[in-house]
């Protein structure tokens, strides 16, 4: 029972820092073109109170029950030209438990840890483009640059159950794929592989989607996945304490969609849940957001 207690604590220290790092990809099928380009404020928030161990699923969070992570992100994309674009985005995260004030007080906890967390950079390149007539084939190509910008800690103890990152500097590159007909319906598919500092496994990721895009709509559905290439498992063998360093798999289902309501604005929303992993929380989250088109 000891034993099964302390594996429960110890277990989620890590899952901060994997909800908040982990989103689909930042990167699309579709070219903003030169001069063209969009801006985005969006809020988003997930939740969880289960967790994906090895051997098993476990249900609660101990010290604080549930936690709950919401965030505020820019994000804007821009055509250099009409074959390269630059990406960037930069989440404002909150994260939040619900212990009681008399668990907080006995460790000395706070119930809350917020912060600007990591900017990203991409720039993403489409050489090749197959014109079919009544469809087509993009074939693109993608390098970013993760790294913190905040000043959050990442490995308080068992306060870092709602850590809002890992303060890793990652170095990804993406290769994506995308068939889309005429009538606006489109598949997409991508990998990549990030390359991390401070410890954190390399991993690959991969993401599959389905959608319809037209000048008044878009929608799609989507399947991501990350497979990291080491880490450890919690109280696994070479466990040494530090979170960062475990190794985190998931496999995420959720769709997006977006119209225009005025000239340039529109209106984003979408939904996520992760179905399966390893060494992280089993999180459902929302978000909506405003988009400037120009």
């Amino acid at each position: 029972m000891i034993k099964k207690q302390l594996l429960l604590i110890i277990a989620v220290t890590t899952l901060g820092y994997i909800n908040t790092a982990n989103a689909q990809s930042p990167i699309s099928g579709f070219m903003q073109g030169k001069g063209k380009g969009n801006v985005s404020i969006s809020y988003s928030s997930e939740k969880y109170d289960e967790v994906y161990l090895v051997p098993e699923q476990v249900d609660g969070v101990p010290v604080f029950n549930e936690v709950q992570i919401s965030s505020t992100s820019l994000y804007a994309t821009y055509g250099i030209t009409d074959q390269l674009d630059v990406v960037l985005s930069l989440p404002y995260i909150a994260s939040k438990g619900n212990a009681s004030q008399d668990v907080l007080n006995n460790l000395n906890f706070s119930n809350e840890r917020k912060g600007i967390q990591d900017v990203s950079v991409f720039v993403k390149y489409n050489p090749f483009y197959f014109d079919y007539g009544s469809s087509s084939l993009r074939l693109i190509g993608a390098l970013g640059l993760k790294t913190p910008v905040g000043n959050y800690k990442e490995n308080e103890g068992l306060q870092s159950i709602i850590a809002i990152g890992n303060r890793s500097t990652t170095l990804s590159a993406i290769g994506l794929a995308m068939f889309k007909m005429n009538s606006g319906f489109f598949a997409s598919g991508q990998f990549g592989g990030n390359l991390a500092s401070n410890d954190v496994p390399n991993s690959y990721i991969s993401e599959i989607k389905l959608g319809y895009a037209i000048k008044g709509f878009y929608g799609d559905a989507f399947v991501a996945n990350q497979t990291s290439t080491s880490g450890v498992d919690i109280l696994g063998e070479g466990f040494q304490g530090f979170f960062p360093a475990t190794q985190v798999n998931y496999t995420k289902i959720g769709l997006n969609l977006y119209v225009p309501v005025y000239n340039s604005l529109g209106v984003a929303a979408g939904a996520s849940t992760l179905v399966d992993g390893r060494n992280i929380g089993k999180a459902t989250g929302f978000y909506g957001a405003l988009v400037y088109k120009f």
